[in-house]
């Protein structure tokens, strides 16, 4: 019996266009004889299927859509938003109250992961290496002074709930801090400023997979930016190596790591989490889970180098979500 799936993507973020861009590579790769697949539209003014070039309301009461007087009601959902609400919580929340299956780990391990500072507060506790931290809300002093002085210089000013590296800055000079502070805050009220760290940056995918959790192949990142940044990612303003050209006593830390990282928040689905590499010590980042499925996107080339094409990553995403 075919299953029918509901691809949700859009999103209320600066993320939209990644988010639209994953979906229809999802789309694209999931076998339609197995499943009827719809793309259901959620953005901030209205939620919508598009079939046979006319848009359909979507019935938030159950998350159905009638086509042609036909009702239709999904069986999962393959979330392929990227940030709010896709990513936070707020959306599997209200799947999980609809009783809808889909694809993603449990809201609350969404919300925690979403937000980087209780993120990090969190794996500190578990002796995590974490760059060191300033955190500050929008209405704060900015008291530049106390913020070098406990970070130093250069540092990165990142929104706190974001992603895609949009709205970060990487800052040499005090006095440059407040442009960066009001960059970051443009995209959320919280901000994150952390310590610079000299190393190299290993992107990390961890899923769930056929039953079990598979760490995949590492990507090196070597950015010609000054930092892996919008461009680097999706204009092509980097190297990503996959597999990351790093020892094997490295990547047994980093699989350890990154392992140990997804059975702390108790995930479920996707996670790419990124890492730098410091004298063969791993300093975690952040982790996505809902990282990007575009072709460009790492962990699709990840999953390739594990010889998992993207058919089969979608299509046991469902299973898993399904049994």
């Amino acid at each position: 019996m075919q299953r029918t799936v509901a691809i949700v993507m859009g999103g209320y973020s600066s993320e939209i266009n990644i988010s639209l861009k994953s979906g229809d590579v999802v789309y694209n790769s999931l076998d339609k004889n197995k499943y009827n697949v719809y793309k259901v539209f959620i953005l901030k003014d209205k939620w919508f299927v598009i079939h046979d070039n006319h848009e359909y309301h979507i019935n938030k009461e159950d998350f159905s859509v009638t086509i042609k007087e036909r009702k239709i009601t999904f069986d999962c959902v393959f979330n392929a938003i990227h940030g709010h609400p896709g990513e936070n919580g707020v959306l599997v929340a209200y799947f999980d109250l609809l009783g809808i299956k889909h694809t993603s780990a449990p809201y609350y391990q969404m919300a925690i992961t979403f937000n980087k500072r209780d993120t990090l507060s969190i794996l500190k506790e578990y002796d995590i290496k974490t760059a060191t931290s300033f955190y500050m809300n929008k209405k704060d002093k900015k008291d530049t002074k106390k913020i070098v002085a406990k970070v130093g210089l250069p540092c990165f000013v990142k929104p706190n709930n974001g992603g895609s590296s949009i709205g970060i800055s990487k800052v040499y000079k005090e006095e440059n801090l407040i442009a960066a502070i009001n960059k970051a805050s443009q995209e959320d009220s919280e901000i994150l400023i952390e310590s610079f760290l000299d190393g190299t940056e290993v992107s990390v995918g961890v899923i769930e997979y056929e039953g079990a959790i598979k760490v995949l192949p590492m990507t090196e990142i070597v950015s010609k930016n000054d930092f892996f940044d919008y461009e680097a990612k999706y204009e092509g303003k980097s190297q990503e190596i996959t597999p990351a050209r790093i020892s094997e006593i490295d990547k047994q830390k980093l699989e350890k790591v990154a392992k140990k990282i997804y059975e702390i928040f108790q995930m479920k689905g996707f996670s790419r989490s990124e890492f730098i590499l410091v004298d063969g010590a791993p300093y975690f980042l952040e982790m996505n889970t809902v990282p990007g499925l575009t072709e460009e996107s790492l962990l699709p080339k990840q999953a390739k180098e594990a010889n998992i094409d993207l058919s089969d990553l979608f299509d046991n995403a469902i299973q898993m979500a399904l049994n």
